[in-house]
């Protein structure tokens, strides 16, 4: 436990991206803020401003906030899109928010799914690898790119616009949003749930190994859009990295895939074996993952022997932040659901964790997955009703024996 500890202090440590992110919202905010003053000073010297014209023009400029950002998050996952064809990828799917475009039996099918830590994002199939390179600077760099240009273009128009206070109000919001995202995704930060764009580049252009790890990450995906389960893709993508690879971002989500796969073809004790392992040494793995794979162990042990120095895992604070942002994950519903029954012993509550889960299945992206999950669900139901079974069966002799002691 003393290695475990020290493990997740050092991680704990290393967060400047998160720094760096509120340094930039805090100037993103300073700069939108002095300048609505400007304009706000610019109509009232017009002509004053009445309480309702100033409570008007706050609510503009929270409506534009959200807009100008939702506008720039869609610019930026279509600069990924658009860089990304341009490189010879292919299209996969895109999502901003839970809305989600995908790719599926050669049809553009609308999805709707979220993931912790990120606004959006852009998955293609990789082309193929030529002199044991594949391009990745230009499809990484996209959203970046595309942000910046889409800030240009909004400075110039503001430049030129004048007597509007609304549509001038919007732009600088517009324009400040492009250059914050491009601020973001582009200096390369390891974040706390998903590294950016930035540090994905300088990652890929370490080794071959990690280029490799890229490249398997995409091909995964994009068998995952095509319903494939991961026990049905090929073997060879899910061999085990070396100790010293599993240092490295890219390829440590090669040692989840490999713990993910043996999960889907049930080797719960192999499982639980491999993400001890993985969660307690000093890897690369981030922290969406991590969470997921914390998960995936305390299914295994709930479904073992339930041993509650595993199971306390779950009641870790910073799991219970992450399993909250990812509530809507199948997955994540599955392990609260054989929680509710084999430690909680729960089954109303197992019931409308259930309900959930079959009506998420509905509209999950990704059937194969679906699939997958459905069946480790329903062995953590019959493992309920196999130990309730053998406790009525233990229970009987005792009722015989009590019975008899009394006729006597």
């Amino acid at each position: 436990m003393a290695e475990r500890r020290g493990t997740r202090k050092r991680r704990s440590e290393k967060h400047p991206g998160k720094i760096t992110g509120i340094l930039c919202s805090m100037i993103l905010g300073a700069v939108v803020g002095y300048n609505i003053a400007r304009l706000m000073d610019a109509g009232a010297a017009g002509g004053g401003l009445s309480a309702g014209e100033l409570a008007v023009r706050a609510v503009w400029v929270a409506v534009s906030f959200c807009f100008g950002f939702f506008l720039q998050t869609i610019l930026h996952e279509t600069g990924h899109m658009i860089c990304g064809m341009m490189s010879g990828y292919r299209f996969s799917s895109l999502r901003i928010g839970s809305f989600m475009w995908m790719k599926q039996d050669g049809k553009i099918r609308f999805r709707r799914y979220s993931l912790a830590g990120t606004g959006g994002q852009c998955l293609m199939g990789p082309p193929d690898f030529r002199d044991g390179k594949i391009p990745y600077i230009f499809y990484n760099l996209g959203g970046v790119l595309m942000n910046i240009f889409a800030a240009a273009a909004v400075f110039v128009l503001w430049l030129f616009w004048a007597g509007n206070w609304y549509v001038s109000c919007f732009l600088i919001i517009l324009c400040l949003s492009g250059i914050w995202l491009a601020l973001v995704n582009g200096i390369p930060l390891k974040l706390e749930l998903l590294n950016n764009d930035g540090r994905n580049i300088v990652d890929i252009g370490k080794s071959r190994n990690e280029m490799y790890a890229f490249w398997l990450q995409l091909k995964v995906a994009e068998s995952q859009s095509g319903n494939i389960r991961l026990r049905d893709m090929p073997a060879e993508w899910f061999e085990m990295p070396e100790k010293e690879e599993l240092r490295q971002s890219m390829s440590a989500v090669r040692g989840v895939f490999r713990a993910n796969r043996l999960l889907d073809e049930h080797a719960f004790d192999e499982t639980a074996e491999l993400i001890g392992r993985l969660l307690n040494m000093d890897s690369a793995i981030i922290g969406v993952y991590r969470a997921l794979l914390a998960a995936d162990r305390v299914y295994c042990e709930l479904i073992g022997e339930c041993k509650e120095e595993v199971l306390k895992i779950w009641d870790d604070r910073r799991q219970k932040q992450v399993m909250k942002q990812m509530r809507n994950e199948i997955s994540v519903m599955r392990t609260e659901y054989a929680y509710a029954l084999l430690h909680d012993r729960d089954e109303k509550k197992a019931e409308a964790i259930r309900k959930k889960f079959e009506k998420r299945l509905e509209t999950y992206p990704y059937h194969g997955d679906a699939e997958s999950e459905k069946e480790l669900l329903e062995i953590a139901e019959r493992e309920w009703k196999n130990r309730k079974q053998a406790e009525e069966e233990r229970e009987i002799p005792s009722e015989r024996a009590e019975n008899e002691d009394g006729n006597r």
